[in-house]
């Protein structure tokens, strides 16, 4: 019997995995990532980044059309609908992680809710339809940063989602649209061409681009593929071809339908509490140890002119390593700035990486007083990275604290209350009360849900009385 190629196999999963390969675990954790995605896109439509990509998709124009999430009287073609609520998904960089590193859920959601929301009336589509594309979306990303040893560390030269999210993308688009085995094979093909964005425009309004792009990307890839446009069919398997993006690339064929694992059961996503890189959790985390021993009795902080120095001891990631940034986008990847603002105000949260924030003077004289270290044990990758942070006062004593796992972290997961607690507040910033709550119970109960367009109707804004009705039905 000859073997599969790479590629096959991968093709072989999208057109394979049904309804019932899915387990009670990878349910619930991919609902997990439905709700916490669609909070943080709500919350990223008001951005200034959601703002400027929305003026320019408004020049694109057709039917069908879909919604763009949270705003009532705002469509456009699905695959700029899905490149928006992308962008807004990771305007913030609030986005789920997983490992090896990338934002596996910005490029996949945004993609169906589109699909579900643009296409034909029948055949209609079910909760379980989209939790199915879902986590082949997920599962493909997965699968493929297998391949390379460099994907296993905070990377260095190629955005994860920009490569991996547009191929999760195709994968999801296509499973929800029922393509042939060929047909799967061939828009996994088209979307490598499409892939790949430099991480030189991390910490700026361009990074959020890189999710928006991944989700529009796979669309394309995948209604070409449907026109029956061809590439190479042995894309996955080339250095040549998926390759080019990894130094290390040594793929290797997936094994058969009837001993598949989803990769979710056995690695769980993280969920931020807070919108910047996910390395600075570590950070926050440690700063906030280290924070306790300078409250004075009344509850006040120790004045800052009595620190003499602030020493992190964290990975070489020079992209997160910002000494003074000036922006938001450079905040969100900035090392120093968390630290500090933990240090300063007790918490980190979206207000923190607002203009005014960042350039107070008491903030800036910490900053001044920060040194890295980079100790030899402390390597980049989000499965083993720590955070040990020193705090040195001008009489000499030092307080040293120490985080090797966050709350939020895989290992150390948010309860179900804090991720409902963080839909609700990002969400409410655009929804109404109603609106949020009924989101809530849909996708709690997504797998019994028999029409999606109830999830598509409440994306656009709040419920008209009868889509209330029918979510207090289920």
């Amino acid at each position: 019997m000859m073997l599969k190629s790479v590629t096959e196999s991968f093709a072989n999963l999208i057109h394979g995995l049904k309804v019932g390969h899915l387990t009670d675990d990878v349910i619930h954790k991919s609902k997990r990532m439905i709700l916490d995605t669609l909070g943080v896109g709500f919350l990223g439509t008001s951005t200034e980044v959601f703002h400027k990509v929305s003026q320019y998709s408004k020049i694109y124009n057709s039917n069908p059309s879909s919604t763009v999430w949270g705003r009532s009287d705002f469509r456009l073609p699905p695959t700029y609908a899905a490149f928006v609520n992308g962008v807004a998904i990771h305007s913030m960089d609030f986005d789920d992680t997983w490992h090896p590193a990338t934002h596996p859920s910005g490029a996949v959601l945004p993609v169906l809710t589109a699909l579900a929301e643009a296409l034909p009336e029948s055949p209609k589509f079910s909760g379980l339809d989209l939790l199915l594309a879902f986590n082949v979306g997920i599962e493909v990303q997965g699968r493929l940063l297998q391949f390379s040893k460099e994907a296993r560390d905070i990377p260095k030269r190629f955005h994860p989602p920009s490569v991996v999210g547009t191929l999760g993308s195709a994968a999801a688009a296509s499973k929800f649209l029922g393509l042939s085995l060929t047909k799967c094979r061939e828009a996994l093909a088209i979307a490598v061409s499409y892939a790949g964005a430099p991480l030189a425009n991390a910490a700026t309004q361009t990074k959020p681009l890189h999710v928006g792009n991944a989700a529009r990307h796979g669309i394309e890839a995948t209604f070409l593929a449907m026109l029956g446009l061809q590439a190479n069919k042995k894309i996955l398997d080339l250095e040549r071809g998926f390759g080019a993006f990894y130094a290390n690339y040594s793929p290797k064929a997936l094994p058969s339908l009837d001993s598949h694992v989803w990769l979710l059961e056995q690695q769980d996503v993280a969920f931020k509490r807070f919108p910047a890189h996910l390395s600075t959790h570590w950070v926050a985390d440690a700063a906030a140890a280290v924070r306790r021993h300078l409250v004075l009795s009344d509850g006040a902080l120790l004045p800052i002119d009595c620190i003499e120095s602030i020493v992190l001891r964290i990975p070489d990631v020079q992209y997160v390593n910002r000494p003074f940034p000036d922006s938001e986008h450079e905040a969100r990847h900035s090392f120093q700035y968390v630290a500090c603002a933990m240090l300063l105000d007790g918490g980190v949260t979206v207000p923190s990486f607002y203009k005014h924030q960042i350039g107070r003077p008491q903030l800036r004289e910490l900053l001044r007083k920060v040194r890295l270290e980079h100790p030899p044990d402390n390597l980049p990758s989000f499965n083993t990275l720590y955070c040990q942070i020193s705090v040195t006062l001008k009489d000499g004593t030092t307080f040293t604290e120490r985080s090797d796992t966050f709350y939020g972290h895989w290992r150390k997961p948010l309860s179900q209350k804090d991720l409902q607690e963080k839909f609700k507040a990002n969400a409410s910033r655009m929804l109404s009360c109603h609106t949020v709550a009924s989101l809530l119970k849909v996708v709690e109960k997504l797998e019994e849900l028999e029409d999606c367009s109830v999830l598509t109707t409440l994306l656009r804004g709040p419920s008209p009385p009868e889509e209330a009705s029918k979510v207090r039905s289920l």
